[in-house]
């Protein structure tokens, strides 16, 4: 598995030192003793002096229960590193020379694993000395280790609302380390920030809708990075998305129309019936989360009991465009086409005709945003991608950082 890992710092205070001494020219090096007490060979290769001045290698990891949010350093006295390879059976510590002549792993690492690390020195007389040594990881249970879902999904084309959401399997109280490991990149470059909604989501947004024909690029390089209380991120993650036509419906309550724009231009004006005294519909920005060609949907899943004057059960509905968690939607309602344009019947969601519905829904994509006014109920932040209902300042301040 090839990952890509953030450095953190980390103060190790047992250091291991391998003693690499070189020979005067006769066969058989002395033995060095590597970091978990196993002994390797240091071997000198040609000198031009009968002794060579010795090299001591110095690694700040060693034994076993490595913590693997350790960042590996090798460095030699009395000489000059020319090499290091740090590598387990998930491949090579990326790791990079330092102007000082330290090599610094740039990668975190695996729990679990035992890393074998070989370096070459330069002595002062011109020969070069190798060593071996290895270290262990500790192990990590699955529920010691966080791992993050993202949305949208790799190569997904979305709407100009979408935020970038990041769901973790196992809290995460130490929001700063984490959030510190998390990178959006656009291509044009749009200012944003990350908004944490709870100890498990934490979404990011532009300061203003998203330019149509953007390239974004998330980075999750969490792996291995501590999450507090003893959990660490568990696998980086990279996903590319593009935003696509800037589509921007416009739902006045209380003309009972739709206004229906793509990139500036309005396309249709649509009649539509929202919810009913009761059932009034939310006011406030509201971003599509998910289409279904046909759906059920029964009263029951918002809290209208069976039995109930208001309860209903419609086997498939179509052309359903969910805008909130709490179940409204935008669908096909071809019961109440005599009242659309004109009176507000429904349980909530804007109802258009079967026709209507599909004509928006073929053009709709994820992320495409939904604006409704004429209620005075009001879209919260949380009831599904409402990120668009708090203004910058409030949202950039749910920052960790």
């Amino acid at each position: 598995m090839s990952v890509r890992r953030i450095v953190t710092a980390l103060s190790i205070a047992a250091l291991t030192t391998v003693c690499l001494t070189a020979c005067d020219g006769s066969a058989g090096a002395p033995a060095a003793e590597s970091t978990d007490g196993s002994s390797s060979s240091g071997t000198p290769s040609t000198s031009d002096s009968s002794e060579a001045t010795p090299v001591t290698v110095t690694a700040n990891v060693k034994g076993r229960g490595v913590a693997v949010d350790s960042v590996v350093k090798i460095s030699a006295e009395g000489g000059t590193l020319e090499k290091v390879t740090v590598k387990s059976p998930e491949g090579a510590l990326a790791g990079a020379m330092e102007s000082d002549g330290t090599w610094v792993a740039s990668d975190l690492l695996e729990p679990g694993t035992t890393y074998v690390v070989k370096s070459v020195a330069m002595a002062s007389d011109g020969s070069s000395q190798r060593s071996r040594s290895q270290f262990h990881t500790k192990d990590l249970t699955l529920d010691q280790q966080t791992y993050a879902s993202v949305a949208p999904l790799d190569g997904e084309t979305v709407g100009v609302g979408m935020p970038v959401i990041v769901t973790f399997d196992v809290p995460v109280t130490d929001k700063a380390s984490i959030e510190k490991h998390l990178k959006v990149t656009s291509t044009p470059a749009q200012k944003g920030s990350w908004h944490w909604i709870s100890s498990q989501e934490v979404h990011w947004r532009p300061k203003t809708y998203w330019k149509s024909g953007t390239d974004v690029a998330v980075d999750i390089d969490v792996n291995s990075v501590p999450a507090g209380n003893g959990i660490f991120g568990q696998e980086d993650r990279h996903i590319d998305f593009h935003v696509g036509s800037a589509n921007i419906y416009k739902v006045n309550a209380q003309t009972h129309q739709m206004k229906v724009y793509s990139n500036g231009e309005l396309l249709r004006t649509l009649p539509i019936t929202t919810g009913k005294p009761g059932f009034t519909t939310r006011s406030g920005t509201k971003v599509i989360i998910e289409k279904f060609s046909s759906k059920r949907m029964n009263s029951e899943t918002v809290g209208i009991a069976a039995g109930s004057p208001d309860a209903y059960d419609i086997d498939d509905v179509k052309w359903a465009m969910r805008v909130t968690y709490s179940g409204e939607f935008i669908h096909g309602a071809p019961w109440s086409v005599a009242s659309q344009g004109y009176d507000n019947v429904s349980h909530g969601c804007t109802g258009m005709s079967d026709a209507n519905a599909k004509w928006l829904y073929d053009m709709s994509k994820r992320g495409d945003v939904v604006e409704y006014t004429g209620t005075d109920r009001q879209m919260t932040l949380t009831n599904g991608y409402g990120d668009w209902n708090e203004s910058y300042a409030t949202y950039a301040g749910g920052s960790a950082l």
